[in-house]
């Protein structure tokens, strides 16, 4: 299983979004400061992820969020509802 995440800062407040196969291990490595990208932001919470069966289609998610202004802001706007 490979899943496409979001990461909140609770430092800066900004949001990070990455993919991996190994979930539990990639947000432990983040809290650790083992990731580069993300070691000055610590510590950081899971707020949403989505789970795939291809590693590619995870990594195609993860870059259409990213480059995408559209698809962030709805994606956003959809976690900004959860339990609302």
């Amino acid at each position: 299983m490979w899943y496409f995440y979001i990461l909140l800062s609770e430092k800066d407040k900004k949001l990070y979004y990455g993919s991996t196969n190994d979930l539990k291990n990639r947000i432990t490595l983040h809290n650790s400061g083992l990731v580069v990208s993300t070691k000055h932001r610590r510590p950081l919470k899971l707020v949403y992820y989505e789970a795939y069966l291809e590693e590619s289609t995870a990594r195609k998610r993860e870059h259409t969020v990213k480059s995408s202004r559209g698809s962030r802001t709805a994606l956003l706007k959809r976690i900004n509802n959860i339990g609302a």
